[in-house]
């Protein structure tokens, strides 16, 4: 379900709540939906599970998870009712700032980084149509 990459220098954990928030944005994943135990979940990307643990708990604070106790780990429905407007746009305002950092860490400027973001939407919006 998710691709953990050894050999990339960002940390396992980064990895795991960037592949979840994907799938979240692409739609792969829904409201509703339920991930995979954590034990479970580090088995199929050979980590420890308090590596899984950890994302699980850091996505619930951020309002992306929710934990149902004796059931499993879901979908929480973003920016719902229980959200405010300026929360929203506050945390979209951390996320692009975040996104821009790391992309001109990487050398691309402000521009490049948006041009591709445009692409991508776009090619996103075909593969779920073609999907």
């Amino acid at each position: 379900m998710f691709a953990i990459d050894e050999r990339d220098p960002t940390p396992l954990y980064a990895q795991l709540e960037r592949a979840i928030r994907v799938a979240v944005a692409t739609g792969r994943l829904g409201v509703g939906d339920r991930l995979p135990t954590v034990r479970h979940l580090a088995v199929e990307l050979k980590v420890n599970a308090n590596t899984v643990a950890k994302v699980y708990s850091e996505l619930e604070r951020a309002g992306v998870l929710e934990t149902r106790r004796g059931v499993g780990t879901f979908i929480r429905e973003i920016g719902g009712r229980g959200s405010s407007t300026p929360d929203r746009e506050r945390l979209l305002l951390t996320l692009a700032d975040r996104f821009l950092a790391d992309a001109a860490t990487l050398g691309f400027s402000a521009d490049e980084t948006i041009n591709f973001l445009r692409v991508r939407w776009i090619d996103m919006k075909r593969e779920q149509f073609d999907g």
